[in-house]
């Protein structure tokens, strides 16, 4: 099979099975950034009620680069990775102020934006402005090395480079737009990770990986993640209605985020042995979370939250110097974008 013959394979595929996705109805490249920063490391299924959050609140970019991060951050709250909405709120800002609220055009001109790469840059490219560059990413990774054979490992630099190099070869010039989502959604729907659909594949005559069954083997990805084990133990103050809470700062996992106060060990601790050491004996221990695990790239989370109950005022208030914490009402805290973590431990214990 031709290199001409597989592009249009896929497009007539594309054709007849393709999602109906409201990022698919528009060029406009806000909506386009928009979906494509929040489906990285999300499904489609995640991210579409976050995609139409985010177009009812901020439906052009100059909305999003006037609302609060706080505010962003809180309707992002549970989706993850959360660099991805403090750079979406720095781009919409530098597109607003530098660019006068219009998108730059070309490839090269987007790979400027902050939080914008080269998958993100080809996608706004093609989409929005017919730029013949190749959208690659995990799909295209293993749609193109099962057909052609390409034993290179897809995180290596060289690996990079060829296949990038193939996917420009194979775009068609007139209409790089379509063949770009036919072999995302290909990868995606039909040449999946694990049981492809490959005895009902437009492509699986001329296929490598099908002739010579090298479907588990391929696409290659030698470099494994290690994960670090973290164990956070928080202390949820409360005095009436009142409670404690920090937010997170920079050089750590969900920086901008408010949690209470987290007692960090190498171990899930008893909570009786981290009273000893504050300065107030008026507390109480009213409810305690199950130990939570939540899994990220490069780290495992165990947590156990804790509520306590302060019994007075002078406490409460000695408390929040002494662990710099800040005071809010019940009520506050829900507007407060926190940590998927504390969400549930405040499910947990019916906070």
């Amino acid at each position: 099979m031709e290199n001409k013959e597989f592009v249009c394979q896929l497009i007539t595929w594309y054709s007849k099975n393709k999602r109906n996705l409201p990022w698919r109805e528009t060029q406009n490249p806000y909506i386009i950034w928009l979906s494509e920063i929040l489906l990285q490391q999300t499904r489609v299924d995640q991210g579409l009620p976050y995609f139409y959050k985010f177009v009812d609140n901020y439906p052009d970019v100059s909305k999003l680069a006037n609302a609060e991060e706080r505010d962003v951050l809180r309707l992002w709250e549970g989706l993850g990775y959360y660099s991805r909405a403090r750079n979406l709120h720095a781009t919409a800002k530098l597109i607003v102020e530098k660019y006068s609220g219009t998108f730059p055009q070309t490839y090269k001109e987007l790979l400027k934006l902050k939080g914008v790469g080269p998958y993100t840059a080809a996608a706004i490219a093609s989409f929005s402005f017919n730029e013949s560059v190749a959208v690659v990413d995990g799909n295209v990774y293993r749609v193109l090395s099962r057909f052609f054979g390409i034993n290179d490992d897809i995180g290596s630099p060289s690996g990079i480079k060829k296949f990038r190099e193939l996917a420009n070869l194979l775009i068609p010039k007139n209409d790089p737009a379509t063949f770009n989502q036919a072999i995302m959604e290909f990868g995606a729907l039909h040449c999946v990770p694990a049981k492809p659909k490959c005895e009902d594949c437009p492509v699986s005559a001329q296929c490598y990986a099908f002739s010579a069954n090298e479907q588990s083997v391929l696409p290659v990805k030698n470099k494994k993640i290690v994960k670090k084990n973290r164990h956070f133990n928080y202390l949820a103050f409360r005095w009436k209605d009142k409670v404690l809470m920090k937010e997170r700062k920079s050089k750590d996992i969900w920086q901008g985020l408010y949690e209470f106060y987290n007692n960090e060990a190498s171990e899930i601790l008893d909570p009786r042995k981290l009273l000893k050491k504050l300065p107030s004996k008026e507390l109480t221990i009213v409810k305690s979370s199950e130990v939570m695990k939540h899994i990220l790239t490069h780290q495992v989370l165990f947590c156990q939250g804790h509520i306590i109950s302060v019994n007075s005022k002078a406490a409460f208030n000695d408390i929040k110097g002494a662990l710099e914490l800040k005071e809010f009402s019940i009520n506050q805290i829900n507007d407060l974008p926190k940590p998927v973590l504390i969400q549930r431990f405040l499910k947990q214990c019916d906070f």
